[in-house]
């Protein structure tokens, strides 16, 4: 038991002594893998690019979701519309944004949509992301 407050047994030392210097092992170990890892990183874009293609436009769904409800449609409109399209497309191998542009229940026009299915709109913060990374 300890007396006084501000006293204190050696019941916690553990962490002292192992768990602390394990974390900080482990963690070293972890940052210098990654290092090895990123240092090795080949970017394929040409594979990035078919990558999404596969995926019909499903990437996309939450960007027209989004425009869908800005548009005025409830949020939960605006899901079942858009799930409705996600499933056909994925169930019959069509694209997304055709199923999108064709179905009478969905108010946005073909501009909107192509600023939906923009991939350059994924990315567009990027830099933002890589300044604050380097200014670490």
């Amino acid at each position: 038991d300890v007396a006084l407050w501000h006293e204190r047994d050696i019941s916690h030392s553990s962490v002292e002594r192992v768990a602390l210097p394990d974390a900080c092992l482990a963690s070293d170990f972890a940052l210098v893998r990654m290092t090895k890892v990123i240092d090795g990183l080949v970017v394929d874009a040409d594979r990035m690019q078919e990558n999404l293609e596969a995926t019909r436009g499903l990437v996309y769904s939450q960007a027209v979701l989004l425009a869908l409800v800005a548009g005025g449609n409830s949020r939960d409109e605006a899901y079942r519309l858009v799930q409705r399209n996600a499933m056909r497309a994925w169930d019959e191998g069509l694209q997304l944004q055709d199923l999108l542009a064709a179905d009478p229940e969905v108010d946005l026009s073909d501009d909107a949509l192509k600023v939906c299915f923009d991939p350059a709109r994924a990315v567009a913060n990027a830099s933002v992301v890589w300044d604050r990374l380097a200014a670490l």
